[in-house]
């Protein structure tokens, strides 16, 4: 094995490292067959939950596996495969398909395992890179797993392998998240907390309810106008007929008046408002403004409800909210 000397050499390393798993993982499409959709059609049937099991690496790999197919409709358990002989085993229920993950298929664990769960005669799903293995012979379904080779230089921690068994078990997930007609308010269930949850829920009711609301008649003297931008403190006011948006005076518009005029007792608020500003509907989502500002590049939206106006929201509501 070649000790890395240089900067160079690590950069090196790595990129044939990804480059050697793309490789593999594009080898694994056409090991795709109809054992795979039959697999998936079983899940998709089944009143059960999937049980993965597997033992080093491949554990974790079945966590993760596990992990992605809750978050996308298929409820899924986790055993280990060294504990099941110790009691886990009573996590499988009668429904229940059970997927085992294993490279060589031979560990003495999963040995151990196959003939127990054969008698519970739940359907058994083979995750492994050897289809005459002991759990290849033995499943109901196999998908092939097989790589050539580790990216490891001594072809022996589990890399490429884990990587592929990962890939295989995201292609079963996408699979049953296609025929669960999936979307992203299903999505949205499984995910309430943190940023991703708040992209998915978050409003702007939620972030409007929050702020002042500047507004100013057409007529309202420059005078009114400053006091109500700086007392709102959202750096902008609507201006407003019978509560409907006319249009909008920011700081900006205020700074550009201070630079061609001296006297400005004489202007009202229609003399330097900006016609047709842009808007959303209260009930969007957040991060559709986030979209609507960054496409005009402003850092307000006047918000309406059944075409009245009903507030501001800011882009520092967005930023305060974690979501940009």
């Amino acid at each position: 094995m070649k000790k890395l000397r240089s900067k160079s050499a690590i950069v090196e390393a790595a990129k044939r490292s990804i480059e050697d798993q793309s490789l593999a993982i594009k080898n694994l499409a056409p090991l795709i067959d109809a054992t795979f959709a039959e697999a998936v059609e079983l899940i998709f049937r089944s009143n059960g939950r999937v049980i993965i099991t597997g033992i080093g690496k491949s554990a974790i790999i079945a966590n993760k596996i596990v992990a992605t197919l809750n978050s996308t409709g298929t409820p899924a358990i986790f055993m280990h495969a060294a504990d099941a002989i110790h009691g886990d085993l009573g996590l499988i229920q009668d429904k229940d398909v059970v997927i085992c993950i294993s490279k060589s298929g031979n560990t003495p664990e999963i040995k151990v395992i196959i003939p127990l769960l054969k008698r519970t005669n739940n359907p058994l799903i083979a995750i492994t890179g050897n289809k005459n293995s002991f759990l290849g012979k033995e499943a109901d379904f196999v998908f092939n797993s097989y790589v050539e080779k580790e990216v490891c230089p001594i072809n022996l921690a589990p890399t490429t392998s884990t990587t592929a068994q990962l890939v295989l078990g995201d292609a079963l997930a996408v699979c049953l998240l296609h025929m669960r007609n999936f979307s992203s308010d299903d999505f949205a269930k499984y995910h309430p907390g943190g940023t991703l949850g708040k992209k998915l829920f978050l409003r702007v009711k939620d972030l409007v309810e929050q702020n002042e609301k500047p507004s100013v008649e057409l007529n309202a003297s420059i005078k009114d106008v400053i006091v109500e931008i700086s007392e709102k403190r959202l750096g902008v006011s609507a201006v407003i007929k019978q509560n409907k948006i006319q249009g909008i005076i920011t700081d900006g518009d205020l700074r550009r008046m201070l630079s061609k005029t001296d006297d400005f007792s004489n202007l009202c608020a229609a003399d330097i408002m900006s016609e047709n500003p842009k808007s959303i509907e209260i009930n969007a989502m957040a991060v559709d403004a986030i979209q609507l500002m960054e496409k005009h590049e402003i850092s307000q939206l006047l918000v309406t409800q059944n075409e009245s106006y009903a507030g501001v929201i800011h882009l520092h509501d967005l930023v305060k909210e974690g979501i940009l």
